[in-house]
């Protein structure tokens, strides 16, 4: 896993790049959240590819608790990823109503998290 460094504007945000499922439980989005936050990050950009399907399946619960812990600790959090070929109603309203607060992004690229992350 390699985290690069961007700076926009006065926020500084951590991408993570890896070929790896990254998010495996509740536990390890925590632990990334610590390992950022004690690097002095302000936000994370996520890709898709690196947190396990099950996360993008709200029965399971994962992404409520992941996203609620990025919440509480008011780190700005956007998963890059295609999410039109999720087809549960719920799971697009979910994403809806992430993308409406300043916390929690479901974006397409990087230039959109950067711009979203920076706000």
């Amino acid at each position: 896993m390699e985290i690069k460094a961007h700076q926009i504007n006065n926020t500084k945000v951590a991408e993570i790049i890896s070929e790896k499922l990254i998010i495996h439980s509740a536990q390890d989005g925590l632990d990334l959240l610590g390992n950022i936050y004690y690097q002095d990050f302000d936000a994370v950009v996520l890709y898709e590819k690196n947190i396990i399907p099950e996360f993008f399946d709200l029965k399971t619960k994962m992404a409520g608790e992941i996203l609620q812990k990025f919440s509480n600790y008011r780190m700005k959090l956007a998963i890059i990823g295609d999410f039109s070929r999720y087809e549960s109603k719920s799971f697009k309203d979910f994403i809806f109503e992430s993308n409406k607060t300043r916390y929690i992004n479901f974006v397409e690229s990087l230039e959109e998290a950067l711009e979203k992350l920076s706000q």
